[in-house]
């Protein structure tokens, strides 16, 4: 992201030695999701990060289409995901396109026994349920109910859980997610009309230097299929770094609702972005205060977007029989809006309480296998009278 960190011991110029105590040379790693050309990290690790001892097979883990074109409204029960103890196993993608992929997951154990790299995606975990921290190379980052975890393509991860009852939406973005445009300057700051600024955003703590040598495996997901690396030094062997390319923590709670006389549309919601997708919050905030506004969101056409939310917590005006962990795609084509009886019911309300992660995609998505076993069939019918 655009403000600099740094933790740590480093040189006083990069690229020059930066010696141990026994006057062998710390290896100094550069980390960027673009090449040379946007925000990097450099690294500087105990040992070389390339000693690779052996490698296993790749197996595939490509999503299981059911359904490639559909122009229906859809809903998905997101809390029947099975719990399962190994992380990499609970992750379930459900949605997917060749931007993002949306995936559920239910880890009921902490990812103690291996480490994970995604070498396709920067990932956006939403925690739903439970505590814990997420290790990196970079240090540690807490994590509790509502907050987001963006970790960069490629970072070297664990989560570590406090307890066994948990729950993850997360997207996989095949490009970088960014804050938008439109809340930062030119020069990278967020600006005063965004919703949250650079004091809300976590960035790891803790810097923890692990030399030790071994048989670590570092399981990586690249074009699809997984990889078992196998390297001889632990992966969180840095002694320090520096720059703008780091796993964070934003807090959906911390995210400043922008309201006005009238309903405002949803980019006023809007937290996160990357290339055709857009990410928003919805959180707790008063309704509109026009004498005659109409709090309800009014009908509309997504003629360009798929529009997927996940629902978090609280009531909401505009949807009949929400349950937590609910999922609803409104396919771009056709018109969407309140149910029956929604739009008289809202006149008149002071606030919501509603707390949901929407995901905007400008390309349409398709359904896996395992979307089908967690539907809710006739929810495209619920419009009826």
């Amino acid at each position: 992201m655009p403000h600099y960190v740094s933790a740590g011991s480093m040189p006083h110029k990069r690229h020059t030695q930066f010696r141990k105590p026994d006057g062998s040379l710390y290896a100094e790693q550069l980390f960027s999701t673009e090449g040379f050309s946007s925000d990097y990290s450099l690294l500087y690790h105990c040992h070389p990060p390339t000693r690779i001892i052996r490698t296993e097979a790749p197996y595939d883990v490509m999503p299981n289409i059911a359904e490639e074109k559909m122009l229906k409204h859809r809903s998905f029960e997101g809390f029947k995901i099975q719990p399962h103890a190994d992380f990499l196993k609970s992750r379930v993608p459900v949605l997917v396109n060749n931007d993002c992929h949306i995936v559920l997951a239910a880890p009921s154990h902490s990812l103690k026994d291996y480490f994970y790299k995604n070498a396709d995606a920067d990932e956006m975990l939403f925690v739903h349920e439970g505590s814990g921290k997420l290790l990196t190379q970079y240090g540690e980052l807490s994590f509790a109910y509502g907050d987001y975890l963006v970790i960069p393509r490629g970072c070297i991860y664990q989560l570590h859980f406090d307890g066994d009852i948990n729950r993850l939406f997360i997207v996989e973005s095949f490009s970088p997610i960014r804050y938008p445009k439109r809340y930062v300057s030119k020069w990278g700051q967020l600006l005063e009309h965004s919703p949250y600024c650079e004091r809300d955003i976590r960035t790891p703590q803790q810097l923890n230097t692990v030399d030790e040598k071994g048989d670590f495996l570092i399981k990586t997901k690249k074009k699809g299929r997984m990889y078992h690396i196998h390297y001889g030094h632990h992966p969180f062997d840095v002694i320090g770094w520096d720059g703008c390319c780091y796993p964070f923590a934003f807090s959906i709670h911390d995210f400043e609702p922008i309201t006005g006389r009238v309903h405002q549309p949803p980019p006023v919601h809007q937290t996160f972005e990357g290339n055709n997708f857009v990410v928003c919050s919805f959180v707790p905030r008063l309704f509109d205060y026009h004498p005659l506004s109409i709090p309800a969101p009014y009908n509309h056409s997504n003629i360009d977007s798929d529009e997927l939310l996940y629902y978090v917590d609280g009531d909401f005006m505009s949807r009949k029989n929400v349950t937590r962990g609910m999922i609803t795609l409104h396919p771009g084509g056709i018109p969407h809006g309140p149910h029956p009886g929604s739009v008289e019911k809202s006149i008149g309300a002071k606030e919501t309480k509603e707390l949901a992660v929407m995901v905007d995609t400008f390309h349409p998505l398709q359904l896996t296998i395992e979307a089908l076993a967690i539907e809710n069939e006739g929810y495209t019918m619920s419009w009826a009278e």
